[in-house]
């Protein structure tokens, strides 16, 4: 099928018959060739057979010279626009059937046939133009050009097309142009997206749509949100707005196919799919949470989706309106003044428009100079990431340029007088969400009172130096350092905690702080009960370690002695794999490793930001929050099973006013992102059953894990699930990346967090957290967070989860229980370990 199904086609041109007879010329004596008896008769045979041999040889290589050689021929398409600046833009051009259209599309289609003519490697492949569609401004035509290119000569045909602005100069300049002829300038071309024009597609869709002041259109994916787009489908959707306006296309919904070489969305600033003037190509999930938001950079937008034939997914849903030019949204730039103030790049949080420049002017009083700090920097284009040029999208600071994606607070410049001049460039092609800054007026000799500066010149606080942590973003706090006594000094120049020493874990990057641990000698292996082994002692079939340790994962398997450290199968026969459970491969003879295996996934391959941030919704879809009746959310739960949740033991303990151990208290709200925010995904619950752990003790938080029963089940959905519980054989190793989740407190005696928060930090040596938590860690506990502070659970995480990657799922490693304070420094949290109570859990619960 055609690119678009436009409804017309084009073949290739014929190439000249050619002759296919071969003539010979006569022998000038006949009497030689006459056949002779004896030997010259055999030999005259074989000299006939040998000569037709080769005739026919070089009458085959020409043929396939001049006839299947020459007839190897690939399609090439390219989209392109032009404005013509002697004609006027009329109402008429917005519909392809009008007589107007035709008329105008004619005379186009006949100038590009000229302008191909110009170009040796263009005007003997040419087949043929259509026009897609035209725009004001004056008019611009929108165009698709195919030829029919010998295969070798791709390359030289892309190069001669990358100059059509010549080429249209040159047919401009003519000195035997008629003079009713269309004059061409802005002229832009690209070869075609080759997945939009796959000969599978076997449904086509157009629509096209004019916003209207004042009112909101939607577009979306043909059978959303009641079922999934169809398979090996092409689409696209011509967005119009009225002249002096722009479109704002506002998604609610995105998702597709993860891989975007198999279904993907792409959003052009035009009315053809030209690729210098993608906006964003976009396939998977994005949270309805995450501003999707995109503003053209004139008055039309082309959406187009492609699908291929396996894997479809629920779609998207999209709002399309129209914004006055000059609004808001559409401006920046301007003069700042003051001490202090803050500016972003237009539509911020959102998407900026295409070929957009913005010029601020910063004056701070006299005698101060201007420090500039940006919160957000998002400026990346593919391709763009490792340039340093900044040849695309940038900001431009007194005449330095800043692009790509930068983390957070570490971009910043200071002037060298009370004014700052600030430019931003966005080009064609591709945008991103731009960036948000503040400037304040600093001393000039002082400007990080009493803080570091950075060579970046970021201000951090001055107990952030040289403390093992890369505060500044560039390490220059972490340089030239002398380590106190409460450091490791590693060999390398940085200081370390000395909490950190002998953890398991290279914190230095040299392995200083894991020298001299009193560890096992090279060429020996450290078991779990820290013995010592001769390396070929391992998976020797003996248990030289005395608690199995040195016969892990060594591949077997049958035949494995049974430990505390082994899996057990359903069959009772164990197995050496460390941690088999849910891994996709059958390591259980009787498969019973991956069974219960739908838990643990969410609609994110892998959580998406470090640390201390919003969650996006549907990110942990096992993440609970139990309110109790008339007052809110109190603790966090897990999801296990339909009708089971976890949570700790201390958040159920009755005090003199509320009876927190009796179901009726409560309410479980699952689903839930936003407190308060109760949509549809959300799903509320009462409980049928409290049953907390005999064994709690409220004093040392021993045995802290409590189950709750629902009122009835709950259905999955893409905003709940449960996570997998691991075997009680389950390792989570020392020095481990796990994620805290939660809606507790931001801060110590700060208030609650209004959207679920989500922070990664790694798990603790036991020995390492028992000596800073003053002796108060049991076997049942486990320690997790971040040494340096400021990353940590807090009052109202209670109950939650510690949810600990494993291949593509999430494990229920821990339940939040207890800390000192919270994220103080060197101050971890302590979570129940759960791989203590599986028997507990199981026999309660059957899960």
């Amino acid at each position: 099928m055609e690119y678009m199904d436009s409804g017309l086609r084009y073949t290739p041109k014929s190439d000249k018959d050619w002759d296919t007879s071969v003539q010979f010329l006569p022998a000038s004596d006949n009497k030689k060739l006459e056949k002779k008896k004896g030997p010259g008769k055999v030999g005259a045979v074989i000299g006939v057979v040998v000569f037709a041999a080769v005739i026919a040889l070089m009458t085959g290589l020409l043929v396939w010279h001049f006839h299947f050689r020459k007839d190897v021929r690939v399609k090439k398409m390219y989209s392109g626009s032009m404005r013509i600046t002697n004609q006027v833009f009329e109402d008429a051009y917005e519909n392809a059937n009008s007589s107007e259209f035709k008329a105008l599309a004619e005379q186009v289609t006949s100038q590009l046939k000229v302008i191909y003519s110009k170009s040796p490697q263009l005007s003997k492949y040419y087949v043929g133009s259509i026009v897609q569609a035209f725009s004001e401004g004056s008019v611009i035509a929108y165009y698709l050009s195919e030829f029919s290119v010998p295969a070798g000569q791709g390359a030289a045909v892309d190069k001669a097309m990358s100059s059509m602005d010549k080429l249209v100069d040159k047919e401009q300049r003519s000195l035997h142009r008629p003079s009713n002829t269309l004059v061409f300038d802005d002229v832009v071309s690209s070869a075609l997206d080759a997945r939009l024009t796959s000969t599978t597609f076997s449904n086509f869709f157009n629509f096209a749509e004019h916003a209207r002041t004042n009112t909101i259109d939607q577009i979306q994916s043909p059978g959303f949100p009641d079922v999934s787009y169809p398979s090996n489908t092409f689409i696209q959707w011509r967005l119009r707005a009225d002249h002096n306006h722009v479109i704002k296309l506002d998604f609610d919904t995105m998702n597709l196919e993860e891989d975007c070489k198999k279904d993907f969305v792409k959003i052009y600033d035009s009315l053809a799919a030209i690729e210098s003037r993608v906006m964003e190509e976009m396939c998977g999930y994005y949270s309805p949470s995450e501003p999707l938001t995109f503003i053209s950079s004139r008055n039309v937008m082309l959406v187009t989706m492609v699908t291929n034939d396996e894997k479809n997914f629920p779609g998207f849903r999209a709002q399309v309106s129209q914004v006055k030019r000059g609004s808001k949204g559409t401006t920046c730039g301007g003069q700042l003044t003051g001490e202090k103030g803050s500016f972003t790049s237009p539509n911020f949080p959102n998407y900026y428009p295409p070929r957009t420049l913005c010029e601020w002017t910063i004056t701070v009083p006299d005698r101060k100079v201007v420090k500039l700090t940006f919160k957000k920097f998002l400026l990346s284009e593919p391709g763009q990431e490792n340039r340093k040029d900044c040849s695309k999208d940038f900001v431009e600071i007194n005449g330095k340029k800043f692009c790509g994606e930068q983390p957070d607070g570490t971009v910043t410049e200071t002037s060298v007088t009370n004014k700052m001049e600030v430019r931003f460039r966005s080009d064609s092609s591709y945008v991103d969400r731009g960036f948000d800054a503040e400037f304040e007026a600093v001393d000039v000799t002082d400007p990080c009172p009493k803080q570091f500066q950075c060579r970046n010149q970021r201000c951090v606080k001055l107990d952030l130096k040289c403390d093992g942590w890369n505060d500044c973003g560039d390490m220059s706090d972490e340089l030239n350092c002398k380590c106190s006594t409460n450091s490791i000094s590693c060999k390398n120049g940085f200081c370390k905690p000395k909490f950190w020493k002998c953890d398991g874990v290279d914190d230095c990057g040299d392995r200083t702080d894991e020298k001299d641990c009193g560890g096992c000698k090279s060429g020996e292996i450290t078991c779990k009960n820290n013995k010592c082994v001769s390396e070929k002692k391992r998976c020797d079939g003996r248990d030289d370690c005395g608690d199995g340790s040195d016969e892990l994962d060594c591949g077997r398997t049958s035949g494995t002695r049974c430990t505390d450290l082994t899996y057990k199968c359903k069959d009772n026969k164990c197995i050496d794999k460390v941690n088999p459970e849910c891994d996709g491969t059958r390591d259980c003879e009787d498969g019973s490793d991956e069974e219960n295996c739908d838990c643990g996934r969410s609609m994110f391959n892998r959580p998406r930001i470090v640390g201390g941030q919003e969650a996006e919704q549907g990110e942990f879809p096992w993440q609970v929050s139990l309110h109790v009746k008339n007052y809110g959310h109190v603790c966090g739960a897990s999801i296990i099973s339909p009708r089971w949740l976890v949570t700790a033991a201390h958040c159920v303990q009755d005090d003199g006013k509320t009876r927190y151990s009796q179901p009726g208290t409560w309410e479980a709200y699952l689903g839930l992102h936003t407190q308060r925010n109760i949509g549809s995904h959300v799903v509320k619950r009462n409980l049928k059953q409290v049953i907390y752990h005999p064994n709690y003790n409220a004093y040392t938080f021993d045995n802290d894990i409590a189950l709750m029963e629902l009122d009835s089940p709950v259905t999955y959905s893409d905003y709940i699930r449960p996570i997998c519980l691991p075997a009680p054989q389950h390792d989570f190793p020392t020095g481990s990346t796990v994620w805290i989740t939660g809606w507790g407190a931001t801060r110590e005696g700060g208030f609650a967090a209004k959207v679920l928060q989500k922070a990664q930090v790694r798990t603790i040596n036991p020995s390492v957290c028992n000596d800073l938590m003053g002796g108060q860690i049991t076997s049942r506990m486990m320690c997790a967070g971040v040494l340096s502070g400021g990353v940590d659970a807090c009052q109202g995480d209670s109950g939650g989860p510690l949810s600990s990657p494993s291949q593509t799922r999430m494990f229920l490693a821990g339940v939040v229980s207890w800390g000192d304070g919270c994220a103080r420094r060197n101050k971890p949290g302590i979570y129940t370990r759960v791989t203590k109570y599986r028997g507990w859990i199981k026999e309660k619960t059957g899960v």
